[in-house]
């Protein structure tokens, strides 16, 4: 299926013939998810001819990528799609409301000035807003959306490894699409990766999803972080009457295991009665009629770009745990990124493979502003979220004293995606460290504190052995 639509003004009628009819554009993108979509309609607009290729053109149904913070909105809004948000029953989010041991505490979304309007994010069906940056697709007139199976890439016999192209299988007939530049964009599971990424994702867990219906959360317009001595559980409503809970389930937890009665048994028997009163009985109601299905939570160290004619992005390129919800926030940074550094002003043939790979080297360190700190927090978070040790359970204690009594909005900045300074990120996450010896010293028994120094290092080693390997990683990679 190949469609267009009339919208920004086509550069000439030459270029929608050479796409419709030979197959060529400036960029060739593989995905019409979020990032996809979006960079089609940025480099449209900017003059680009741009193939937009999408294996299936069906509303996606997923249980994760349905929060996006208000970082993610004001890049939505930077790259003039700000509309996509209206009309898919988007709910409005302005908080974090986080308990510990069903103690709660809520954390607001900070103002710039104490006059400023809140930052605001939304949460939705993920297929809908998915749905909503096609139809922008398929609205601006540089765009061509063809609906076909990516197979394989082009690659040129004359300059070594040098991507032209894509390689598509359209109603059981091979076929192929060329581009100056070729952006895989194919998501958590991509079949390219491999071959042009150094890295492996590494998969420690999984989110179990259920949509639960007419659940009452216990603060609307927030997103809920459920923590105990169990892996974190993320409630969010997505719509009118429809919430969203994702319970995470490492590998090989007990009472999750076939010989406890798996995953059902666990929700069921460990999950259900540790919910708040309002949502129990909606999740019940879920849970019994059988619609359950994982994601895994990956994590993926971006890459340079370094294959001429080959640009690999969003979660094909980058991947965090999803517990602080900065995933789309990211890719559509990205976007606003890859649009400022091959403007057409900027490069203004494709072509030229070496200035677009210096390009795309700049991308590599430029993105690290915001992307660094959302990927930092979202692992070290998970982290102590999701503790099964003696010291970690203590950084978790700190960490949510430290949400009660500290300067939040540094930190909620942080989970915002507002706030893009990794050093603000080190500063906070090193001070809940020494909180959380504060408060182990509070809690030590006289009689036991001659053994108070070997545990607060012990604290504070964890503490690095936590955050170090993430911030190194984000430097070397």
């Amino acid at each position: 299926m190949t469609s267009t639509l009339n919208g920004h003004a086509p550069k000439s009628p030459l270029s929608i013939q050479r796409r419709i009819e030979h197959h060529e554009a400036d960029v060739v993108i593989v995905g019409a998810g979020i990032l996809g979509c979006a960079l089609a309609v940025a480099l449209g607009r900017q003059g680009r001819s741009v193939i937009l290729l999408e294996q299936s053109m069906k509303e996606p149904d997923r249980i994760v990528g349905e929060l996006l913070q208000p970082g993610g909105v004001n890049a939505l809004e930077r790259l003039g799609l700000r509309d996509c948000l209206d009309d898919i029953d988007a709910i409005d989010v302005d908080s974090y409301y986080i308990t510990y041991f069903g103690e709660p505490v809520k954390l607001f979304y900070p103002k710039e000035t104490p006059s400023s309007p809140r930052p605001i994010g939304k949460s939705f069906h993920h297929g809908r807003f998915v749905m909503k940056l096609r139809q922008a697709a398929l609205a601006c007139a540089n765009v061509t959306v063809v609906e076909t199976k990516a197979t394989g890439l082009v690659t040129s016999t004359q300059v070594q490894g040098q991507v032209l192209g894509v390689e598509c299988v359209t109603q059981d007939l091979k076929d192929c699409y060329f581009g100056q530049l070729t952006v895989v964009a194919d998501g958590y599971a991509s079949k390219f990766r491999k071959a042009h990424h150094p890295h492996t994702p590494k998969v420690r867990s999984k989110f179990w999803g259920l949509e639960l219906i007419d659940a009452k959360l216990p603060s609307p317009n927030s997103g809920h972080v459920l923590l105990s001595d169990k892996p974190p559980v993320l409630i969010y409503q997505i719509g009118t009457h429809e919430t969203r809970i994702l319970i995470d389930i490492p590998d090989n937890l007990p009472s999750a295991s076939v010989k406890n009665g798996g995953v059902k048994s666990h929700l069921r028997n460990v999950v259900l009665p540790s919910l708040p009163e309002g949502v129990r009985p909606s999740f019940e109601a879920a849970l019994d009629k059988g619609q359950l299905r994982s994601m895994p939570n990956s994590f993926l160290p971006a890459s340079t770009n370094k294959t001429p004619g080959l640009l690999i992005l969003g979660d094909a390129l980058n991947m965090r745990h999803p517990l602080t919800g900065g995933g789309m926030t990211v890719a559509l940074n990205d976007v606003c990124c890859i649009r400022e550094l091959l403007s057409p002003e900027t490069v203004p043939d494709l072509g030229n493979t070496a200035l677009v790979l210096k390009q795309l080297s700049r991308f590599h360190w430029m993105r690290k502003n915001s992307s660094s700190v959302i990927n930092i927090l979202a692992q070290a978070l998970y982290q102590l979220f999701a503790a099964n040790d003696t010291n970690l359970l203590a950084l978790q204690r700190g960490c949510f004293r430290y949400f009660q009594i500290g300067p939040v909005d540094g930190p909620v900045g942080l989970l915002a995606g507002l706030i893009k300074r990794p050093f603000v990120l080190f500063r906070h996450f090193f001070t809940v460290a020494f909180l959380s010896i504060w408060v182990l010293f509070r809690e030590t028994p006289f009689t036991q504190l001659i053994l108070f120094p070997f545990r607060s290092f012990m604290v504070f080693w964890t503490a690095c052995i936590v955050i170090f390997p993430f911030i190194f990683t984000e430097i070397w990679s």
